[in-house]
């Protein structure tokens, strides 16, 4: 079987879908399965071309970007058209893309309709896009209204990451979306090393961490309100470490600059992020609607952190409320500080919460298993 994927990001660009799309190719290609992936070249010293994991052949094309993180092809590019109309000499049996909002779906509409190709829709996305700014969030919900509308209702099979996906795209398409959550790769998690120069340099400290791109509807904004709202002298037993990028860092930075416990870190290597995991106490995931599932929440917890989070990005799906973590009931600057204060209070149950969620992730998400249902799906006509 040949598989052909346009993916709107692919490693080594940094990213929750990244990794989630690298990884179902990984061990799809485990099943004999022949994969090519259509991708934009960013970031730009990414290599045009390269073969993973012996039959996933990746084809970056030229492209930029309007706003971090929403890239395009290079329309006005040779290179991009030539490679794109050298996938038309090629037979696939499938066509996958992810993600409704990413332009990529649309070449994987123009592509199968034109070829006649079977097209399996991934959806990772739970609301409408939530930008910075008024302006970019209605052009953003209109576009999923015309071309979010056309992904969902053109393509053969459309595939939710979690429960919250699923819902949201019954607003667009009423035939069944199947919900197959991702797998995580416990073995490359568990080689990578502790990040032992960042515990030092915060020795005797409770670190508190968040890994993602940052848009306004990962509720950055509102676990930094949520810290400064601490006592003065909470402050000092705690850090606050950010790692990503995104449109609203420049806003982020210039709320908390003034904070010396709130650490912006930037973009970090995937390796680098899972590191300083591992030496957290605490995940502070206060998303609003929008993602699918938090790939970041999921690597927290099978890094043994204690989880703070909002029901959002499938963390309802994953946390059971003072059992494996803490689930608070929306993004609340308020109620997330109180449930920061406790966990301080009462270290005993970050330890408690972290063990318990370690073995749940191990148990639940599974990339066989995974497989295992999409190679089901893709054996029906």
């Amino acid at each position: 079987m040949k598989i052909l994927i346009f993916c709107p990001y692919y490693p080594p660009h940094i990213g929750g879908l990244e990794t989630h799309a690298d990884e179902f190719n990984k061990y799809l290609s485990q099943n004999g399965i022949d994969i090519t992936v259509f991708t934009p070249k960013l970031p730009v010293n990414a290599p045009e071309s390269e073969i993973k994991y012996n039959n996933v052949k990746i084809i970056r094309f030229p492209a930029f970007e309007i706003i971090p993180n929403y890239p395009l092809p290079k329309f006005w590019s040779l290179k991009f058209w030539s490679l794109f109309s050298q996938l038309f000499k090629q037979k696939f049996d499938i066509v996958i893309s992810r993600t409704r909002f990413f332009n990529t779906s649309l070449l994987a509409l123009i592509y199968a309709k034109i070829k006649k190709v079977r097209w399996i829709h991934i959806e990772h996305g739970s609301d409408f896009a939530q930008l910075s700014s008024k302006t970019k969030t209605v052009i953003a919900k209109f576009y999923d209204y015309v071309f979010g509308f056309l992904i969902f209702h053109f393509s053969d099979q459309n595939i939710s990451i979690s429960r919250a996906v699923q819902k949201f795209v019954a607003k667009f398409d009423k035939r069944e979306s199947p919900v197959i959550y991702r797998g995580l790769d416990f073995e490359s998690i568990e080689k990578i090393l502790p990040d032992l120069k960042i515990k030092k340099e915060f020795e005797k400290k409770i670190i508190i961490s968040f890994v993602g791109r940052l848009y306004k509807w990962k509720g950055v904004e509102n676990s930094i309100k949520a810290i400064k709202l601490l006592s003065k002298d909470l402050k000092e037993k705690i850090v606050f470490l950010i790692i990503g990028d995104g449109e609203d860092f420049p806003h982020l930075k210039k709320i908390s600059e003034k904070e010396n416990h709130i650490k912006m870190l930037g973009n970090l290597p995937r390796e680098k992020a899972i590191g300083i995991l591992k030496i957290s106490d605490i995940y502070l995931h206060s998303s609003m609607p929008g993602g699918g599932l938090s790939t970041s929440l999921l690597e927290a917890m099978i890094c043994n952190c204690a989880v703070i989070a909002t029901p959002n990005e499938g963390a309802d799906e994953v946390i059971k409320n003072n059992e494996n973590g803490i689930l608070i009931k929306r993004t609340d600057t308020n109620l997330a500080m109180e449930q920061i204060v406790h966990l301080i209070k009462n270290k005993q149950e970050i330890k408690r919460y972290s063990e318990k969620s370690k073995i749940d992730i191990h148990n639940n998400f599974n990339w066989k298993k995974s497989i295992n249902l999409y190679a089901e799906i893709f054996k029906k006509r």
